[in-house]
């Protein structure tokens, strides 16, 4: 069974490595890999899927138009006895979090994903609120693709997920700050785990995940 990685660019993610080692850890006869999608090409390429797919910039939303999701911006499709769903992970990162106060940084195809989960969140975007001010906030989603900019300044008492990966700029100054970071690489993982079990039906190999990645082993994870 194959599923495809929908984007543009995709030549550098890190998803076929990570899920090619995980249909192996399962023993399923999977396989994964990125498909480089021009705008004409991409209903085309949804509509002919086989096992399904992960979808990622600049498409989320163009997908959930595709299908007709009832979610403005998809990550994850599953073919399933003929029909097309639709599902968005990109949020998994936030399980098992504990937090009263979230923003969100961003207004491209994986915010809206966590606007849909935190619907309460401040958001900051350019043609919104701008610039952020994270200040009162314990949670702090960075759902754009900026690596070199430090969006915001951050410390001790919050929790920054940053989308980007390798760490971008906002990421080590929040570090080094004492902000708990979860980095771009967590959150892939997060994201691709979930997607795994909506396709094969069957747990994720979280840690094999994880190696795949450059992860170190997960504290609390047994799932390997």
């Amino acid at each position: 069974m194959k599923v495809v990685l929908i984007g543009s660019p995709v030549g550098q993610s890190l998803s076929p490595r990570m899920q090619n080692a995980a249909f192996a850890e399962r023993g399923l006869d999977w396989h994964y890999e990125a498909l480089e999608v021009a705008p004409d090409e991409l209903e085309d390429v949804v509509r002919g899927l086989e096992g399904g797919a992960n979808i990622t910039a600049p498409y989320k939303r163009d997908v959930a138009q595709i299908v007709g999701a009832a979610l403005p911006s998809v990550n994850t499709l599953v073919v399933r006895n003929d029909r097309i769903e639709a599902f968005s992970t990109d949020a998994a990162i936030l399980e098992g979090l504990e937090f009263e106060r979230p923003a969100i940084i961003g207004d491209g195809g994986a915010a809206a994903a966590f606007r849909a989960a935190l619907p309460d969140a401040r958001v900051f975007s350019r043609r919104g609120e701008w610039p952020p001010d994270v200040a009162d906030c314990d949670l702090v989603v960075n759902a754009t693709p900026l690596k070199n900019q430090v969006l915001v300044d951050m410390g001790a008492g919050q929790t920054l997920v940053d989308l980007p990966y390798p760490d971008s700029a906002t990421a080590a100054v929040g570090r080094a700050a004492g902000a708990r970071v979860l980095g771009g690489l967590e959150v892939l993982v997060a994201q691709g785990a979930a997607s795994f079990e909506l396709w094969t039906g069957v747990p994720a190999p979280v840690e094999v995940m994880r190696r795949a990645v450059g992860l170190p082993r997960a504290e609390s994870d047994n799932s390997g």
